[in-house]
């Protein structure tokens, strides 16, 4: 009998349109390489849903808090099921901004300065001089990213409204000038390697927000990116570096900006469960190693596991 993978998509985080993009993708791709596959669309009751089911594996297609966060994680450690990504720790760890950069520069990985604010305090005044970046300190997609430069009004008072749907803690941090930078990373836990380095060129917008990331020929890649040769295998390094100082597994990303004029590198996050839809980074680095979309999916299932 073919293997049994449970592919977990949707949710209910910001994030929801582009887990089921991810999620059908993956599923799709998944029964072309001959495995059973059955599509969950995750509500609460995802728990008895997979006792049902009893798959064999479990391919986390989940995007931003609960999918993505530790949670959804735990679920399938206390149910025994494999699943493909990083673990609870390492989950937890990378979504939570604030403290992933105190680990990342215990490592020695060069990460960002900045302070971690109530969006009230923000809505009403700026806690540092501009230019600086505001974002939500536990969310994804650009989601809640807020640009504040000097000389310019920035809606912050939105922060203060009733309705803000992104947490209620912001991470500040000072704007770093330069190049827009990602790098994949995979591979068995303590064996992982890096990918290629792209830079990304935003077709619209003055950042890589959502529609840069989502909409069709909302960004251009640079594949590979054209950089000094010592500064590509810095990138690279720093990624497997940060990749280890939170403990991945699987596939993850490392997202940096590098300054040329000043030789500045800082690394901004680690995705630990990168998109996987037709505009995604990670399999358009896959790609360039020579693997196709089915093999890099059917590789992160085989390397499924649990952290116990």
């Amino acid at each position: 009998m073919p293997r049994h993978v449970a592919v977990l998509m949707g949710g209910w985080a910001a994030e929801r349109p582009v887990s089921l993009k991810s999620g059908a993708a993956c599923a799709n791709a998944l029964r072309e390489r001959g495995y059973r596959v059955t599509e969950i669309d995750v509500a609460r009751d995802l728990g008895s849903v997979l006792e049902k089911l009893k798959p064999d594996v479990v391919f986390n297609a989940l995007h931003g808090p609960w999918g993505e966060d530790g949670t959804v994680q735990g679920l399938l450690e206390i149910m025994g099921i494999p699943y493909s990504h990083s673990g609870v720790l390492a989950s937890s760890l990378a979504m939570r901004k604030d403290r992933a950069k105190i680990m990342m520069a215990a490592y020695g990985v060069p990460v960002a300065a900045g302070l971690t604010v109530s969006r009230f305090e923000l809505a009403k005044a700026h806690p540092m001089a501009p230019p600086f970046v505001a974002k939500p300190v536990a969310n994804g997609s650009s989601f809640g990213v807020f640009i504040v430069k000097e000389g310019r009004t920035h809606p912050l008072q939105e922060l203060g409204r009733e309705d803000w749907p992104l947490g209620e803690e912001m991470l500040v941090e000072p704007f770093i000038p330069g190049r827009e930078l990602t790098c994949g990373v995979m591979g068995p836990k303590g064996k992982a390697a890096a990918l290629d380095v792209i830079e990304i060129l935003p077709a619209t917008g003055e950042f890589y927000d959502y529609d840069a990331k989502y909409a069709a020929g909302g960004s251009i890649h640079v594949l590979p990116a054209s950089l000094k040769p010592n500064i590509y295998q810095r990138v690279q390094e720093m990624a497997v570096r940060a990749y280890e100082a939170l403990g991945c597994r699987g596939v993850a990303r490392a997202d940096f900006r590098y300054d040329d004029e000043t030789d500045t590198l800082v690394c901004l996050e680690v995705n630990t469960q990168p998109g996987m839809t037709e505009t995604s980074l990670v399999p358009e680095l896959a790609a360039k190693k020579g693997l196709s979309f089915g093999e890099l999916v059917e590789w992160m299932v085989e390397d499924s596991s649990l952290d116990r």
